[in-house]
């Protein structure tokens, strides 16, 4: 029998009030496992153990939390197949991706936020030209760092461990206690870093996780008065009504919501390079990833080398089980998503848009597949152009000039990640500065991981990653005295 997964709060496991939910294999079909469906009551227990264990555990020094998240690490590393192998199964990601991108990266980030960072600053001394005494003589002054306190952690079905362990990590590095809400699709591999964050010593009550498929979990684990801070990576529809009940609790936000990344390909763009990062989106998690360079923006100079280049490519990757080495695309989530992907392709049928390779279902006995599909010929006010699909399709726009370019990459409500392929270094910079996103690539999709990471406009709130997310999840205190 499969097991039945027990929630995680105070530091016990503690079966759940709702019972269980199926976790679904994307690629197989088969039961993966049964996750546990919290009751509201248990997820406000959660969020008090947090608050319970927040002033201790933020008053140990930062090399003793460094040293919980160096052995998390370790942890995780150790048991890098088994984990792979349930992240695969629960997402439907090559095992590859699984290794590599998923577990791989978590492990990476606990030992990222195991290295100490000062949290204090000095601010240089001034004059106190001003104040309710008249001028005064010379101030000092530090900046520190401080814990928020509670933070809800409500992380996505694409990635269930290095999204939540670019949360996890840096709130525990800053002092904060957490409470993990994972996506009701794939729970389990936050309940094993649960494990291995046990394992490591974390104290009881600093890091729980409560699950659920219905609304109520998440709702708890957001409005919870214990809660000082939510870090959601999700729909920007969902990210809104967070955002609503986070209003009205004055509390911090971190929203790493959706994106419909633009790729402008000039003339003069290495057209190798550009279907190389422009296919990812076919390959990488299916499309499913809110950075993925969804819509193309190609110079008409080279648009017809484009489009045919990157058809060819779209064809020459294998779709199929995820567990074959040369898989290169596996399902997307759910049979519901994959109706929800290929209602896209036929709206942009209806649209206009040319469908020039995929638009059908792939001839496999069990999984929910997409063949990688590209749209020709769209204009920039198509929904599939403007919507975020969140599957392995790309739609392609034509334009004239630089300025038509920048106009039309601009012309979205998301604002997350976009990409310019130029052999003009000048022009691809000057460019870049001009686009409304959070970031941009140059010549390619690869990211920083030491670089602020979040969106303008409807794609987020916020910067995390590297150093900034010990920014995020922090307030910043100024401590103020004569000189």
């Amino acid at each position: 029998m499969t097991a039945r997964q027990s929630l995680f709060v105070g530091g016990s496991w503690v079966e759940p009030d709702g019972g269980h939910h199926e976790v679904i294999d994307p690629a197989g079909e088969q039961t993966v496992g049964w996750a546990p469906e919290a009751s509201r009551d248990q997820v406000l227990a959660a969020c008090a153990a947090a608050r319970e264990a927040f002033g201790p555990w933020s008053r140990t020094s930062p090399e003793e939390r460094a040293a919980v998240l160096g052995r998390a690490a370790g942890i995780i590393a150790g048991r890098l197949t088994e984990y792979a192998e349930l992240a695969r199964a629960e997402t439907g990601a090559t095992l590859g991706t699984a290794r590599g991108m998923q577990v791989g990266v978590a492990a990476a980030r606990f030992r990222r936020y195991a290295r100490v960072e000062p949290a204090e600053w000095a601010i240089p001394p001034q004059i106190n030209e001003a104040g309710p005494m008249g001028k005064a003589g010379v101030m000092g002054a530090l900046a520190v760092r401080q814990p928020v306190g509670v933070v809800t952690c409500i992380t996505s079905y694409n990635n269930p461990w290095a999204n939540p362990a670019g949360k996890i990590a840096p709130a525990l590095a800053m002092g904060n206690t957490v409470v993990v809400k994972p996506a009701p699709q794939d729970p389990l591999s936050v309940y094993r870093m649960a494990e291995a964050l046990e394992a490591a010593g974390v104290p009881p009550g600093v890091v729980n996780v409560v699950s659920g498929s219905r609304t109520e979990a998440g709702e708890a684990a957001v409005a919870s008065p214990d809660v000082d801070m939510v870090s959601f990576t999700g729909s920007t529809a969902v990210g809104q009504r967070i955002a609503e009940v986070c209003g009205r609790g004055m509390k911090r936000q971190l929203m790493e919501l959706g994106g419909k990344g633009a790729a402008l390909v000039f003339d003069d763009a290495d057209l190798g390079s550009a279907v190389a990062g422009i296919g990812t989106t076919f390959s990488f998690y299916s499309g499913q990833i809110c950075t993925a360079p969804t819509r193309v923006l190609a110079q008409r100079g080279v648009y017809d080398r484009l489009v045919e280049q990157l058809a060819s490519y779209a064809r020459w990757l294998k779709v199929g089980d995820p567990r074959e080495p040369d898989t290169v695309v596996g399902p997307v989530i759910s049979a519901s998503h994959r109706d929800r992907v290929e209602s896209y392709v036929e709206l942009g049928r209806k649209e206009g848009a040319v469908v020039v390779t995929g638009g059908e279902r792939p001839d496999l006995p069990s999984g929910f597949y997409v063949a990688p599909t590209l749209l020709a010929d769209c204009t920039n006010d198509m929904r599939v152009v403007r919507e975020e699909i969140f599957g392995p399709v790309v739609a392609v726009v034509p334009f004239d000039d630089e300025e038509e370019g920048v106009a039309l990459a601009n012309d979205t409500d998301y604002g997350l990640i976009d990409y310019v392929w130029s052999g003009d270094v000048a022009r691809a910079f000057r460019v870049a500065r001009r686009l409304r996103a959070g970031g941009v690539g140059i010549n390619t999709v690869g990211r920083n991981m030491e670089a602020p990471f979040g969106g303008f406009k409807r794609s987020g709130v916020g910067r995390d990653v590297g150093s900034y997310a010990l920014h995020a999840y922090s307030e910043v205190q100024a401590i103020v005295w004569p000189g």
